[in-house]
């Protein structure tokens, strides 16, 4: 018998549009467990930093010893939680190390997170992954001809350093993706970023109020130059600007976000960094999904009074009598780097050769010329294996992965042919974040995780009110018992 009685029913949901999955419940309790570790740590952050300032009177000490206290808190409760507590820290361009080192403080903690990635970040790495690496081996491989033709101690350096902008990042960002704490992950990196942004657009805000129209350098919380500042305004515009099924973001949160980036790119007058962000539109525009249509009118709003800014100021800077403007700038020196080239023509000048190398000057604001005088023919053949290659792979991801990624890499490498390329945080956020990709598509086809759904947020909320309707009882066939939910009968 039925416990409710004769005239009792099973209740069966109708959604209308297929059964309905558990990705809300996956990722809210996941962004329940990591923002209560977040929060705890952020306290135990602020008692560290207070308690250590109050008594040494030191606040780089402070910064350190506080550091340090929350690592271990975080390492304590689940170590797959380092890489995502840190992605905002890699975005911070204060150097460290004096002239020896001299690297910038996201790159410390990139190095310091991808160890603990290593030996904690969920197994096996998937075959998108795996590439990508070999495709980074590719390319030391063949910049270290250029490190035993021309010895110095930068040219070491900074060999080692390339790897860890790549295939460090890499590694780092498919720990936070792979371990499903990208929502966290990137929210806390675009939050602390969005920061920065309003910084900048304030001050631009009052230097238009003085009729000052000059480029605004960002100075909180920390200081950085307008083309490092706007990169990063770009890289994380695209993450902010195409609705990502696994990250569940909000219209509300998403549309100003990507607007407020766009007026900071304006302010800071990045202009590679806009033509970059332009092209990651136009492929976004291009791989766009079902029931994304506005998404190239959307992009031609946005863009179309950037492109014509930067027309305009790049016809002013060739028409003007400036022999030091910016595009007079970058002509001579992608001018000197083919010049060094052609005196190491297969090898390079070493790596960074413009700062301690055999051949003083300054860093060529062009990838193919930055590359050549650097690394030379082999170093440059490595380059383009790299490059090409993560953009192959990124297009044979999963399209609701692999279209963020295509986006990154080749807005970079586009905005690299008008700046220079390999310049720390420029060079491992992009790939930063496709880690994330890589990583949020291993976790989405991992035995046992929830699957996404991917109707449009309109069609998953009419599902939402679906009908609840009866449906008979099942009936037991002859000479059977018919169980009830805790082993009645």
């Amino acid at each position: 018998m039925s416990a409710g009685g004769p005239g009792a029913h099973h209740l069966r949901l109708r959604t209308g549009g297929g059964p309905r999955t558990g990705t809300q419940t996956g990722i809210a309790s996941s962004l329940r467990s990591t923002t209560r570790v977040a929060t705890w740590a952020a306290v135990l952050g602020v008692v560290v930093l207070a308690a250590t300032y109050v008594l040494a009177h030191d606040l780089t000490l402070g910064v350190a010893v506080t550091s340090v206290a929350v690592l271990a808190c975080v390492m304590l409760y689940d170590p797959s939680l380092v890489p995502v507590i840190a992605m905002p820290t890699f975005v911070v361009a204060e150097r460290v190390g004096g002239d020896a080192l001299n690297m910038s403080l996201g790159d410390v903690t990139l190095f310091a997170t991808f160890w603990v990635a290593v030996l904690f970040s969920p197994r096996p790495f998937t075959p998108a992954l795996r590439s990508m690496l070999w495709l980074s081996a590719v390319y030391q491989l063949a910049t270290l001809f250029a490190v035993v033709a021309t010895p110095f101690a930068q040219n070491s350096i900074e060999w080692f350093h390339a790897w860890l902008l790549v295939g460090g990042a890499l590694v780092v960002g498919w720990a936070v993706g792979r371990s499903g704490h990208a929502t966290l992950g990137l929210t806390l990196l675009t939050v602390f970023v969005l920061a920065i942004a309003l910084d900048a657009c304030a001050t631009a805000a009052v230097q238009l109020a003085q009729g000052d129209v000059s480029p605004v350098y960002p100075s909180w919380p920390f200081e950085l130059h307008k083309n490092l500042a706007g990169p990063i305004f770009a890289s994380v515009a695209l993450l902010v600007f195409v609705r990502q099924s696994w990250l569940r973001w909000p219209a509300w949160f998403r549309v100003p976000a990507f607007y407020l980036l766009v007026l900071a790119l304006m302010a800071v007058q990045s202009r590679q960094a806009i033509v970059g962000l332009g092209v990651g539109l136009i492929v976004l525009a291009l791989r766009a999904g079902r029931g994304r249509r506005q998404t190239p009118i959307l992009m031609l709003l946005t863009m179309a009074p950037a492109a014509i800014f930067v027309a305009s100021r790049v016809q002013d800077d060739l028409s003007g009598d400036d022999p030091f403007n910016s595009t007079a700038f970058r002509a001579v020196g992608i001018e000197g780097g083919f010049d060094v080239w052609r005196e190491h023509l297969w090898f390079g000048a070493g790596l960074r050769w413009w700062t301690v190398g055999p051949e003083l000057g300054f860093q060529p604001p062009n990838a193919v010329a930055e590359v050549l005088s650097s690394v030379g023919i082999v170093g440059l053949a490595g380059f383009a294996v790299l490059m090409l290659g993560t953009l192959v792979v990124a297009w044979r991801m999963d399209r609701r992965f692999g279209t963020l990624a295509v986006a990154l890499l080749a807005s970079r490498l586009v905005a690299s042919q008008f700046d220079q390329f390999w310049v720390a945080i420029i060079v491992s956020l992009p790939f930063l974040l496709v880690g994330v990709c890589l990583g949020a598509e291993g976790f989405a086809k991992a035995p046992g995780a929830p699957l996404l759904d991917d109707r449009p947020a309109r069609v998953r909320r009419r599902a939402a009110r679906a009908t609840l309707t009866p449906v008979e009882p099942p009936v037991p066939a002859q000479g059977e018992e018919l169980l009830l939910p805790g082993g009645r009968s």
